[in-house]
């Protein structure tokens, strides 16, 4: 049986796993798989009884049934970016110009080729029906389980979620809010936006796959590396390319792939990667 926390195929960096996929490694040749369809998703969120809110933008592909995502701020997308991967390979789209064009094909292509089951290492976890905030509740605690930190200890969450600060608080963990929007989190605090830099003062780092769309995701997964930190993943963009890092700087993921649990009220599944205890591996 193979162990949920490991893989069985894992890689030193993300230009790595993009040169292994187009070299036909893992499947087919990229450039027989074309997108089937392309669609945006728009969001904004303010959960009844939360004073702030968010908006975000996400890019989907999908090829065959699999569907792959990245976030994205809003606006930022240029006219004509689902024109252009509508009907393309996804070879083609993995050298586009646009950063998170490359990693929702990447995404889709892992998520037709690694999906998210027990023998390519993830962990199901049902996500209840509910209110939004119940389920972003839900998810998050998915994801904060995922940390093996004593009370006290202080986590650099980078992708500024108000239910993971909450769940955070929760279990008396201290933590660095980081967002390239700044601002304010609920409780009044000031959101960084520097996440390099706020990385040496924190014992280990809960971050967004929003970072392999913006290019942050690197020099935090080296930084982990490079100093023994646990990295945990929370994942709708690149759910099923962040499981590929395990055991090269990321020590855990909450992949959650298309559809999002803020979509609609019905029940859902996360899929959790590493972590600790005797099914996480550490």
């Amino acid at each position: 049986m193979v162990a949920a926390c490991e893989p069985y195929d894992s890689y030193d960096s993300y230009d790595e796993l993009v040169t292994r996929v187009l070299a036909g490694e893992l499947g087919p040749d990229p450039a027989s798989q074309r997108i089937a369809v392309a669609f945006g998703t728009r969001q904004a969120v303010r959960h009844d009884g939360r004073g702030t809110g968010y908006r975000n933008d996400v890019l989907s592909l999908r090829l065959g049934a699999a569907v792959g995502s990245c976030a994205v701020e809003p606006g930022t997308l240029p006219d004509g970016t689902i024109d252009d991967c509508v009907g393309t390979d996804v070879a083609r789209l993995l050298g586009h110009p646009l950063a998170p064009v490359r990693v929702a094909a990447l995404d889709a292509y892992l998520m037709h080729v690694r999906p998210h089951t027990p023998l390519n290492g993830a962990r199901p976890v049902p996500l209840p029906a509910g209110t939004s905030l119940e389920r972003s509740r839900a998810r998050a605690r998915a994801v904060v389980e995922l940390l093996d930190l004593p009370a006290g200890a202080t986590v650099l969450v980078v992708g500024v979620v108000n239910s993971l600060l909450e769940a955070l608080r929760s279990r008396r963990l201290d933590y660095v809010p980081c967002d390239l929007k700044g601002g304010l989190t609920e409780w009044g605090e000031t959101v960084v936006t520097d996440a390099p830099a706020e990385a040496g003062r924190c014992d280990a780092l809960l971050v967004s796959g929003m970072t392999l769309g913006n290019g942050t995701f690197e020099p935090l997964r080296r930084h982990a590396l490079r100093h023994g930190k646990q990295l945990v993943m929370f994942a709708q963009t690149g759910s099923a390319v962040l499981p590929r890092f395990l055991g090269h700087g990321v020590s855990a993921v909450c992949a959650e792939p298309y559809p999002f649990f803020w979509l609609d009220g019905g029940p859902g599944t996360v899929h959790q990667y590493g972590g600790p205890g005797p099914e996480g591996g550490r």
